[in-house]
């Protein structure tokens, strides 16, 4: 899965960002849509964090949510 997929499984998705950052509010992940550019932006103000911080937690967050999705569907594949 990459951001353009990400984009369309946004509303599947959001779960995922809110647990991961607790303090996005719904209105935030509205606003994001599955905008990497916008979630970055919000990493860094909810959080007062550095653009590269808020990138680099975005990037080690997503790699574990795409290689998760991926096998779901790997084993998806198998088990029919």
């Amino acid at each position: 899965m990459n951001w353009e997929q990400m984009q369309g499984k946004w509303t599947q998705m959001k779960g995922s960002v809110k647990q991961q950052w607790g303090k996005l509010t719904d209105d935030d992940l509205d606003i994001i849509a599955g905008s990497k550019d916008k979630l970055v932006g919000r990493l860094q103000e909810r959080y007062g964090i550095q653009k590269e911080e808020a990138q680099r937690q975005l990037d080690h967050w997503a790699k574990t949510a795409f290689e998760t999705d991926d096998a779901s569907r790997r084993h998806e594949h198998v088990t029919r």
